[in-house]
């Protein structure tokens, strides 16, 4: 399986998921002007990738430094697509990093670890 990825913009995040390493990363901002044209590749990616998959962990960083109300939606399904994965038996391991002060972004990824449970959580000051 290739891997996905997408150029970080002014508008969007860099999307780099590596299938062989099983890392996901997103970095960057998130207001594009179509949020469901810009990540419907992304989750198709997704579910091919999960519908494969041969590993007991999946890493994932995450490194937004601003999203917008339509980019929470997408994160809101994409942790939900990565808890299925979960209860699978497969381990997801989240490190959430963010600016060093910026307690905002830090409250975002605990309301993202409470409502997601089974997903590890790591938060990281930059």
């Amino acid at each position: 399986m290739e891997n996905l990825v997408f150029q970080e913009t002014e508008y969007t995040p860099g999307i780099y998921f590596d299938s062989e390493q099983n890392v996901l990363e997103i970095k960057g901002k998130s207001y594009p002007e179509n949020t469901t044209a810009f990540y419907a590749p992304v989750f198709s990616w997704l579910q091919e990738y999960f519908s494969q998959l041969k590993t007991d962990e999946i890493t994932v960083n995450i490194e937004i430094v601003y999203f917008n109300s339509s980019s929470s939606k997408v994160l809101l399904d994409f942790f939900d697509s990565l808890q299925e994965v979960v209860f699978r038996g497969i381990q997801v391991v989240v490190n959430w990093l963010y600016e060093q002060g910026d307690d905002d972004m830090r409250e975002y990824g605990e309301e993202f670890e409470a409502d997601f449970r089974g997903i590890t959580f790591n938060f990281i000051a930059k």
